[in-house]
This record gives structure tokens, C-alpha cells and sequence, in this order.
């Protein structure tokens, strides 16, 4: 009789099968969906459906009707919305290209970062997916495969090359997170709008003597971004100071 054990290896394989499908050889003879659709397209609908109206919205039922399809048919195609969405992550790194191999080191390490976070803005639901164990599918793998050849011979051991590549990625994955909150804020309220509502507010219940750094430094931010943040600016400064600092240890 199946475990519990067994059906989670079964659903782990057949995940990998599936992100790898283009990998393995097909089954003469196999019964699958009916010729016209392909995973693949069911993926395409997916990010499209995240990408337009958010991962909260995306429900095998939605991606079918985007599909004109039954939402038992798309089950054809794809086991779960869980399997759906890790196909969709894969499939939107495939979109990733080789960091150009004539940059200098330190411009191709800011390149490999710039791009994630470029990607997190552009499908702003990758941040509400689990990044754990998403680098097993082919895009993601070819990536990581990219990011270490434009590291590669510059002096960082093995193990010194992953963390250089994970900590850039956990930097622009942050970066990107305030990045796309901003963009949201402004879009509802501009930042001028909000201070000519609250600053007078702000200016009784936090007096300049008690906050005196705070309130120097904060209006000169302030008055400089016009804005509480500056999060382009910030990541250009971050990822400088991230990379001088990597490729001095690789000395």
C-alpha cells in the first residue's frame, strides 16, 4: 500500500519530469493532452495571468479560461497549481542571456545582479514564490551556470563563488521588494501628496528635539529623492559597495 512517502517522491519526480520534459525522450505511444496546447502554453498563460493581475488571482480555473479551456482539462497538461507555478519560474529565467564575457569582472558581477532584480520588477510575483530548490529546473540551472562563468578564475574558491552569487541575489531580491512597494505607493498616492496631508501631523507628534538625527538626515533624504527612499539609487550604491567588497577577498 502507498505511503504518504511515497506519493510526496512520486509528486517530486514527476515535477522534475516535467521541468526537464523538453530534456527527455518522449513516449511512443503515451497518452497525453490532445495535440493544439502544450505545457508550455499552459505556463506562457500562467505568467501572463501573474504578470497582469498577481499570483493571487492565479487559479487553475483562470489559467484555463485564458487557455478557452475546461478547468479539468488543464489538469491534462499540469498536475497542480503547485507544479504550475515552479514551471513558471523556471520558464520566465529562461529568458536570462550569457553576461557578456568582455566586461570587466567588476561590471559583469553587477550585471548578474541587476538582472535579477530587473526580473523581480518585471513579474513582481516572483517574490511571493519559495526560491528553495527552484535552481533544479533547466532555466534556473542554466543561469547558475552563466553566473559562475562570469565569476569564474577571478580567485573566489567554490564555495566562495556560490555565496558571491547568492549574496548578490539576496541584495537585489531585496532591493527589488522596496523597489515595486514604492512603485505600488506611488501609483495610489505620490509621495508630495501624502507629506501635504500628513507632514503637518508628523511635525507635532515627532518634535526635532526628540528625533534630532532622524529628523536632520530624514529631510535631507527628503529633499533630495522627494521621497522617503530612493531604491535605484540605493541599489547602485549597495551593489558597488557588495561587489568591491567580494573582489577584495578574491585578492
Amino acid at each position: 500500500m502507498p505511503t504518504d512517502g511515497d506519493d510526496k517522491t512520486a509528486q517530486a519526480t514527476g515535477l522534475l519530469q516535467l521541468l526537464w520534459r523538453h530534456a527527455l525522450p518522449s513516449k511512443p505511444g503515451a497518452r497525453g493532452p490532445k495535440p493544439g496546447l502544450t505545457v508550455d502554453d499552459v505556463v506562457a498563460a500562467g505568467i501572463a495571468l501573474a504578470d497582469r493581475d498577481g499570483i493571487g488571482k492565479l487559479t487553475m480555473r483562470a489559467v484555463a479560461a485564458e487557455l478557452g479551456l475546461r478547468a479539468m482539462s488543464l489538469y491534462t497538461y499540469v498536475p497542480s497549481k503547485e507544479t504550475l507555478i515552479v514551471l513558471m519560474v523556471d520558464a520566465v529565467a529562461a529568458a536570462d542571456t550569457p553576461v557578456p564575457a568582455g566586461l570587466p569582472v567588476r561590471e559583469r558581477m553587477i550585471t548578474l545582479a541587476t538582472r535579477i532584480r530587473t526580473e523581480l520588477i518585471e513579474h513582481p510575483w516572483l517574490l511571493e514564490v519559495s526560491p528553495w530548490r527552484q535552481v533544479l529546473g533547466p532555466a534556473r540551472m542554466r543561469r547558475y551556470e552563466r553566473q559562475l562563468t562570469a565569476i569564474d578564475g577571478i580567485g573566489l574558491s567554490d564555495l566562495a563563488m556560490d555565496r558571491a552569487i547568492a549574496v548578490l541575489t539576496d541584495f537585489a531580491t531585496g532591493n527589488a521588494r522596496l523597489a515595486i512597494a514604492a512603485a505600488r505607493a506611488a501609483a495610489q498616492l505620490s509621495d508630495a501628496q501624502w507629506w501635504e496631508v500628513n507632514g503637518p501631523l508628523l511635525a507635532q507628534v515627532m518634535p526635532p528635539g526628540e528625533f534630532p538625527l532622524a529628523g536632520r538626515v530624514g529631510t535631507t533624504v527628503g529633499e533630495h529623492y522627494q521621497a522617503p527612499a530612493d531604491p535605484d539609487g540605493a541599489f547602485d550604491y549597495g551593489v558597488a559597495t557588495l561587489v568591491d567588497g567580494i573582489l577584495a577577498d578574491a585578492q
